[in-house]
Formats: structure tokens, C-alpha cells, sequence
């Protein structure tokens, strides 16, 4: 039936109604081949050209070709892919006039120009400032500019330096990249000179306040606080005020802190003196060398010194050296003596070696020792002492080291009596040295049928020698008590016959612990001990 309307009609059987694909890319080109499917599926006969035809076409080119003046075409290179990402980049501005605002009335505004040589379309782009207030981005989309001559702006066409009308503004070119710089060289087109952005003054105004000072030196106070702080000299001085009425030698001390040249002046009080203590005698400050060399007209009453008032200089730390007279407020301050860092720190930062002290014989009054009372019999010799030092009676302090050392440590000795009435040649003692506190004790073994009852005949206490001052008295100790030697308690004497072995062993061991002066007497001890031990 001839393809005509009316004659037209649908086959119920078909499917499929999609249309073959006949747009591709190949290279970066875009291509449109013939479709080889039609509409809902099949196969579309295509012309074939045949390898005899092709042969026959090159032949065909060859004769046509003349190879004497034949020259190799260059390899063909699209301008989308030579001038990729390739662009030129100017920088530009115009000036906007601002009407009704009183802080503004013009502001300078920044605009990037982008020149791409892919296909010679430009693009303005303004940067972004925050908080600017007004519309701020791209100016103008990707396009071909304009000029005034009909045409559009090439690329050679741009310099610096140049007004350039776009969109109803006029942009001042003053600056480009380094690319952009590089790719006119190569083109041997010369740029002009950069020019300056202008100085938008609204933007100045907004800018942070530059609050950084220049100090004079290197040495600026912040510094100077973080390595001098809690440095100070201590220098000691007198003031002789005896010239005055109830006047007298006063003793003082300088506080120089390095931190800001400042002195304290603190007086030194003593016991009972008659004064009262008011320790700052000079609160920290600077001082001037001469105080009242300043102006007539200065009102010192209600104002302080300052740099301008002071026309003499100022006390530094290097004007204090010991044997040296300062006069402050009219007072005069010997210096005599200052402590191992001042001395050190004269000596690393001004090399100057500081004398040594000066004696001042009226400031060392020997301190008077306390009194101690006789001994009035009661207690102990060290009770009596022990009261004298407080005010609340307490017992005499006792060394707990030695007692922990010697705790249960005892040396034994076998005596018997110095006759004095006829039954008093039986009796036999044996004394016991505690080591831990000093004490004898004496105890006497009971005999049968002697008519005298046995047991302890002294009880732990400390004997003192015969004959010995009762204010300090010495009392026995290990190196008094040798074999056959006499021994004089409380009026009772007693001959030491024989001892433990312990106490052989206890001496040879213990010689360093005993003073030097009984060193002599320890010897002798130990001797008879052993010419005794042996005759046994």
C-alpha cells in the first residue's frame, strides 16, 4: 500500500520503540554515524565500499600529487586541547561612587580579569571581602567581550596600563601574573610597567589598629620582668644618728630590686631596744642622687619625681659598694657588708669585686647568756637546768637514739666494799652500767646467816666523781671503771674485782665513740682488764 494518509497503520505485534544511538565523541569531536538499527529493533542495509575502490582512489592521489614541491603537513592540533587550562590573568579596579553616607564617598573595587585562550572568552570575577555589604562574585559570565570598534578583544589587544570599557564601567588594567608575563614574552609583545592598586580609605578605616611600639633597646621591659623578677641586692648599712639628741648607731637594710632600679630601706630592731617597729624605714621606690636638686616652681608637696623633675641621675645597683657613704634624704648610710649574691652578681655583670666586710665593733655586742641558778638539791642537775630554760616546768629531754642503740646493752661488775666496820669484809656488790642512759644501779646478792639482808642497794642513777664541781659535775663512765680500781658512791667506796666478758668486747669495739681526753684512760681500762682476765 503506497505510504500515503489514511493508508498508515500500527503492527500490534512490535514491542520495542527505542531509537538507536547516533551521537558519539571521538577525539574531543563530536561525530553523528549513520544509525544502524531502526525504529523497535532490525538491521538497516548500509553502502559498503569496497578494497578494489580504495586502491583505485589511492592511485588516483598519487598521480595528482607532485613530489618535488611536497612538504609534510604538520601534525593537526585543536585549539581546545593547545590551550587548555590556559589562561590570562589581569588585574584590575574601578572606582564606585558612594552618594549618602558621610563615612565613604567613593570606594575602590578589585576585579580579576580572566582571558581564556581556548576560545577567547573572558570572565571579570571580584573577590569576596566579609562583611562588605554589597554584591560581590563574578561581574560578568564567560563570554567574548566586546570592544568599541565593533569587534572583540583579542588577547594581544590587552597591556597594562589600559582602560577598558565593559558593561557600562571603565576598569584600569595595572597588574598580571607571572604566566600571563611569561606568555607575552614569548609572543614578543612587551608589557608595560605595573602600576599601584589604589588605597581604598574605607577599608583603611576598618583595618585593626597597629598597637606594636618600638622600644628604644633590645632590653624592653617584658624582657627585662622575665629575667631579673625576685632578683635582688641585700646590701647592710648603718646610720649614725649620735649626733642628736637620745641618737644612737641604727642598723638598716637596702633592698635593691633589678627588675625596675628600686630600693627598699628596712631597719633592724633588736630586743628591748625602745623602739617602735616600724621595719620600712623607706618604702620601694626610685631614688635621685640628689632628692632636693630639682626646680623651684616643682610643687614636691603634692607631685613625685619623675624623669623630667630629676636633674640629677638616679641611684643604680652599680653606685653600692660596701665601705661607701650614700646620702638618702639628706641621712647618710654607710655601707659594710652584702650577701654571696650580690657579691656573685657584682662580679659576672659590672666586673667589680665587692671588699670584704667592715667591722663595726658597737653593732657586736656579745649576747647575754642566760644565768642558770646553783643547784638547789631537788631532782637531778638537768631538772634544774631544764626549768631555767622554760617557762612551764618540763622533764629534761632525753637522747632517744642513744637508748634505741644501747637499749638493753648493761655491763656488769663484780665489787665488794672498802671495810669500814668488821662484818663489811664479806660483803660482795655486783655494779651494773646501763649504756642506754648513763645510769649505775648496785645490786648486793644476799649471804646466809650474814645478818644483813641482801638486795638492790642503789637504784639507777647517774654517780658523779669525788671531789667535782656540784655545778657541773663529771660523772663515771666505762673508761673510769677498770679492775681494782675505786670507786667512790655517795660517801661508799667500792674495788672493782672482776667484770664480764662483755665488757672486753663492748671497749675494744666502742674506742671511737669515746672523747679524746679519755682515750688515755680507756687504754689503761682495757689492759687490766685483760692482765685479769689472763691471771684467771
Amino acid at each position: 500500500m503506497p505510504f500515503l494518509p489514511g493508508n498508515t497503520f500500527s503492527d500490534p505485534t512490535k514491542e520495542r520503540f527505542h531509537v538507536s544511538n547516533s551521537l558519539t565523541f571521538k577525539n574531543g569531536y563530536p561525530q553523528e554515524p549513520a544509525p544502524k538499527h531502526p525504529i523497535g529493533g532490525g538491521t538497516i542495509e548500509l553502502s559498503v565500499v569496497k578494497p578494489e575502490e580504495i586502491a583505485s582512489l589511492e592511485d588516483q592521489i598519487e598521480k595528482l600529487t607532485v613530489k618535488k614541491d611536497h612538504v609534510p603537513k604538520k601534525e593537526f592540533i585543536p585549539a581546545h586541547k593547545e590551550f587548555n587550562k590556559k589562561v590570562l590573568k589581569f588585574i584590575m579596579y574601578f572606582k564606585e561612587t558612594v552618594f549618602e553616607s558621610s563615612a565613604e564617598h567613593y570606594r575602590v573595587r578589585i576585579v580579576d580579569l580572566y582571558y581564556y585562550l581556548e576560545d577567547d572568552t573572558v570572565m571579570l570575577l571580584e573577590e569576596r571581602v566579609e562583611n562588605a555589604g554589597i554584591p560581590q562574585g563574578q561581574v560578568m559570565q564567560r563570554q567574548r567581550l566586546p570592544n568599541q570598534a565593533g569587534g572583540y578583544w583579542d588577547w594581544e589587544d590587552l597591556n597594562l596600563g589600559m582602560n577598558i570599557f565593559v558593561n557600562g564601567r571603565v576598569y584600569r588594567v595595572v597588574d598580571c601574573d607571572e604566566f600571563t608575563r611569561n606568555w607575552f614574552d614569548k609572543k614578543g609583545i612587551q608589557l608595560l610597567e605595573p602600576e599601584k592598586l589604589p588605597v581604598d580609605p574605607y577599608t583603611e578605616s576598618r583595618l585593626p589598629i597597629d598597637r606594636t611600639t618600638k622600644t628604644k633597646s633590645d632590653f624592653d621591659k617584658l624582657k627585662r620582668f622575665l629575667q631579673l623578677d625576685r632578683k635582688v641586692l641585700l646590701f647592710q648599712a648603718v646610720y649614725d644618728d649620735r649626733d642628736s639628741l637620745f641618737g644612737d648607731l641604727r642598723h638598716v637594710i637596702f633592698h635593691y630590686y633589678l627588675v625596675d632600679d628600686t630600693l627598699e630601706i628596712r631597719e633592724v630592731y633588736s630586743a628591748n631596744d625602745g623602739r617602735d617597729l616600724f621595719p620600712v624605714l623607706l618604702r620601694r621606690q626610685r631614688l635621685p642622687k640628689n632628692r632636693y636638686h630639682i626646680s623651684e616652681t616643682f610643687p614636691s608637696c603634692v607631685l613625685e619625681l619623675s624623669d623630667l623633675e630629676v636633674q640629677d641621675n638616679w641611684l643604680i645597683a652599680n653606685q653600692f659598694i660596701i665601705g661607701k657613704t650614700l646620702t638618702i634624704n639628706n641621712r647618710k648610710f654607710l655601707i659594710y657588708d652584702c650577701d654571696d649574691f650580690t657579691r656573685h652578681w657584682f662580679k659576672n655583670q659590672y666586673k667589680i669585686e665587692q671588699p670584704p666586710k667592715i667591722t663595726i665593733p658597737s653593732m657586736e655586742s656579745p649576747p647575754k647568756q642566760p644565768e642558770i641558778p646553783p643547784y638547789n638539791g631537788f631532782g637531778s642537775l638537768e631538772d634544774t637546768v631544764q626549768n631555767c630554760l622554760s617557762l612551764i616546768a618540763q622533764p629534761p629531754k632525753k637522747d632517744f637514739i642513744k637508748m634505741l642503740e644501747n637499749d638493753n646493752k648493761t655491763l656488769r661488775y663484780a665489787a665488794s666494799m672498802v671495810p669500814i666496820r668488821p662484818e663489811d669484809k664479806t660483803r660482795r656488790f655486783i655494779i651494773n652500767y646501763r649504756l642506754a642512759d648513763d645510769m649505775i644501779s648496785i645490786y648486793e646478792p644476799p649471804i646466809r646467816n650474814s645478818g644483813i639482808i641482801g638486795g638492790k642497794f642503789l637504784e639507777g642513777t647517774r654517780i658523779p666523781k669525788p671531789d667535782c664541781d656540784r655545778e657541773k659535775p663529771v660523772f663515771y663512765s666505762p673508761a673510769d671503771l677498770s679492775i681494782g680500781t675505786t670507786i667512790c658512791v655517795f660517801r661508799h667506796r667500792f674495788i672493782i674485782r672482776d667484770c664480764d666478758d662483755y665488757v672486753m668486747s663492748y671497749l675494744e669495739e666502742n674506742k671511737e665513740t669515746f672523747p679524746t681526753a679519755l682515750q688515755t684512760q680507756l687504754e689503761k681500762t682495757i689492759q687490766s682488764i685483760a692482765d685479769h682476765k689472763s691471771k684467771k
